[in-house]
């Protein structure tokens, strides 16, 4: 701030003694009332201001340093459109200009977007570390679509009251249009026979509802479904459960002239397919230890609905105690065994002795259950070598061994893995260290799948597949001494579950199956097989229809596998291997970035504008604006002009630096003194004149 200092041509004592007596003789000529006296009075008072020296003093100004944001938006939506070169081209050209400035220094800031938080520019701008007072504004270079920009303008952007310029470059022409497809309601479950509802919207961003849109809906290598829709309009869309196991479904909306990006066009949708609470029936002979094994087991499950008949006592034998204390019901043959024999998904016969109470066509009934797709489950113990076996009745058609009288074998022995036990999904993965059982029976034919031996390596676990259904046979008693801890016990539950549920032909423990995943822009191949080795590649077809054969390299224990890389390659990845099908899909990577495609000002054109910044397209503009410093009392309402953006200069006084400038130079002292003088001399000749 300029301040008055004086520098006296005489000493200071003399110029007040001159000041007094011109005080006086100017009072005196008042009194006189002398023509002229007030003139010379002034002229004299003139002179000895001039004497006195008086000078204004004046500090040197300099630019003060100012930093400036240049935020450059990197997120996934600006590789469309060439948008991140156009971005680039603007950022070299600001940069350029900014160097150009004295005292602007240009901090460039990189936000890569994504990663599930959208793009969020202003947080960047929030967390930037400059040195306190020096920010002066902020430069956006980016599509516009953020998601982070506030209601208002952030306090950051205010300085002493005054606002400081936010400008936003906008990578394109224009405002644009895209086209979403958005899944409003799907089910993550669906019951196996039913129809699973799907209700889908599509969205016209930037223009007009209403419009026609053509759904195209594939699952897994099936002909693709067309469904006719409109945009701005939900749609419900059934789709049939046919199998258990996860269904993948991919829906693509029809592209929208002039659109974006047809990327988020498209939606995938998982659904597990679940069967309603599968039925088991359970029917024990003579009470046992592995009959309460068994049954725990099932009632655990929330899934099973059991159905369980142990037999006290075959028909034909009678002791005398009455049936009132044998049964609460009568045991319903007719009703199990033919009239709802199909309503079960699968028959355990535990320790089963016949002994006439089931007749031969119920049995036969069993053996038809087996050929026609249920499941059946044998334990076998010493009733099996004994009058009335199930071995001599129509069942043994569908059996995958047989036992001779003197199969019954009583020795102390440890369960091992066969070499398709390793592989096999019932058993493989099970850890060995298991404790012994103590009987066991052999057999003299067996045809199927042994997957656990026993004492001198006779099957102990055998499964087959009979036409469309399974048998699986365990040819002893004694698995309860795991669920015991005898010697350690062993994984009695788990193999029972997947014993049973293979049975039910659950899609995990296929024994041949192939599975297909995605992730980390790779995919991921994986064969189990019952065979040692495979014979053909896998057929690999892509999003975009091109078919690649895979070989699958051995991992063991009957699991091949592979991993190709996909490129970031969006969409439908269908693989095919001896008759198996698998699907995968990677689902949205960036679900918030990829919500809304467009380059729009709609969100930063406000906060640009509560700044007195600007908004520009840079696909309108053949260069980047240049970069100015606009003074403080220069501006006006806005922070930018044609082919410019500003930001406001501040400047600060150089410390021990300025300038003094004479308050009366000699020259204009000198013509006050001279037309003072004239005035006085004027005045006096008049009044003599008179």
């Amino acid at each position: 701030m300029s301040h008055l200092t004086f520098m006296p041509l005489l000493p200071l004592w003399l110029i007040a003694g001159s000041g007094a007596m011109i005080a006086l003789l100017g009072l005196y000529m008042l009194l006189r009332r002398a023509p002229g006296s007030i003139a010379r009075v002034l002229a004299l008072l003139l002179i000895l201001l001039w004497l006195s020296g008086p000078r204004l003093n004046r500090p040197f100004y300099e630019p003060a340093p100012q930093d400036v944001l240049l935020v450059v938006d990197h997120s996934p939506s600006m590789a469309l459109r060439h948008r991140l070169d156009s971005a680039e081209k603007a950022v070299a050209q600001l940069q350029q200009s900014a160097r150009n400035i004295a005292g602007l220094t240009l901090h460039t800031v990189t936000v890569a977007g994504g990663d599930h938080h959208g793009t969020r520019l202003l947080d960047a701008i929030a967390q930037a570390d400059l040195p306190p007072g020096r920010f002066s504004g902020a430069i956006l270079v980016t599509d516009g679509m953020v998601h982070d920009a506030p209601a208002s303008l952030p306090s950051l952007f205010t300085r002493e009251n005054s606002p400081l310029p936010l400008h936003v470059l906008l990578t394109g022409k224009g405002e644009e249009t895209d086209r979403r497809l958005r899944v409003l309601q799907a089910p993550p479950y669906a019951l196996v026979g039913k129809a699973a509802t799907l209700r889908v919207l599509v969205e016209d961003l930037g223009a007009p509802a209403g419009q026609d849109v053509t759904l195209t809906l594939r699952q897994g290598d099936a002909p693709p479904r067309q469904i006719a829709a409109r945009s701005g309009v939900p749609v419900d869309i059934d789709i049939p459960m046919r199998q258990p196991g996860e269904l993948l479904v991919t829906l693509t909306a029809s592209p929208l002239a002039g659109e974006a990006s047809p990327r988020n066009n498209s939606a995938i949708v998982r659904i597990n397919g679940v069967r309603d609470r599968l039925k088991v029936l359970l029917v024990s002979g003579t009470p046992n230890q592995g009959e309460r094994v068994w049954r725990r087991l099932l009632k655990a499950d929330p899934s099973v609905d059991l159905v369980h008949f142990t037999i006290l006592r075959p028909p034909d034998k009678d002791d005398g105690t009455p049936l009132s204390d044998l049964a609460l019901i009568p045991f319903p043959i007719k009703e199990l065994f033919q009239d709802r024999i199909k309503q079960f998904d699968l028959i355990i016969l535990d320790g089963f002795h016949n002994a006439g109470i089931l007749p031969q066509d119920y049995l036969s009934n069993i053996a038809d259950y087996v050929r026609e797709g249920g499941g059946l489950l044998l334990t076998a113990g010493p009733e099996f070598t004994e009058d009335g076996t199930l071995q001599d009745t129509p069942l043994a058609e569908v059996l995958p061994a047989h036992v001779p009288g003197n199969g019954v074998v009583n020795e102390r022995f440890v369960p091992r893995l066969t070499d398709a036990g390793k592989r096999h999904p019932v058993t493989s993965g099970l850890q060995p260290g298991w404790g012994p059982w103590y009987r066991a029976l052999s057999s003299d034919r067996v045809h199927g799948t042994t997957l656990l031996n026993g004492p001198s390596q006779q099957p102990l676990l055998v499964l087959d597949t009979v036409q469309k259904g399974r048998v699986a046979l365990l040819l002893s008693d004694q698995l309860w001494l795991w669920s015991r801890g005898e010697g350690g016990g062993g994984p009695q539950a788990e193999l029972l579950k997947r014993l049973s549920h293979w049975l039910m032909k659950e899609p995990d423990l296929e024994e041949n199956q192939l599975r297909a995943t995605l992730s980390d822009n790779s995919l991921r191949i994986e064969r189990h097989s019952n065979t040692a080795r495979l014979d053909h590649p896998a057929m690999v077809t892509a999003p975009d229809g091109k078919v690649t054969p895979q070989p699958l390299t051995a991992e063991g224990n009957g699991v091949f596998g592979a991993r190709i890389a996909t490129n970031g390659a969006d969409g439908l990845w269908v693989i095919h291997q001896d008759g198996l099908t698998a699907v995968a899909a990677q689902s949205t990577r960036n679900p918030l970035e990829d919500a809304d495609l467009r380059a729009t000002a709609t969100r930063l054109a406000p906060l640009a504008a509560q700044s007195h910044g600007s908004t520009q397209w840079l696909g309108t503009l053949s260069h980047a604006p240049e970069l100015r410093q606009v003074s403080p009392d220069a501006r006006g309402a806005s922070f930018a002009g044609s082919g410019w953006i500003g930001f406001p200069r501040q400047l600060v006084p150089v410390a021990s630096s300025s300038r003094l400038t004479a308050l009366c130079p000699s020259w204009a002292a000198l013509c006050g003194v001279l037309a003072l003088l004239f005035l006085g001399w004027w005045r006096e000749g008049r009044l003599r004149r008179r």
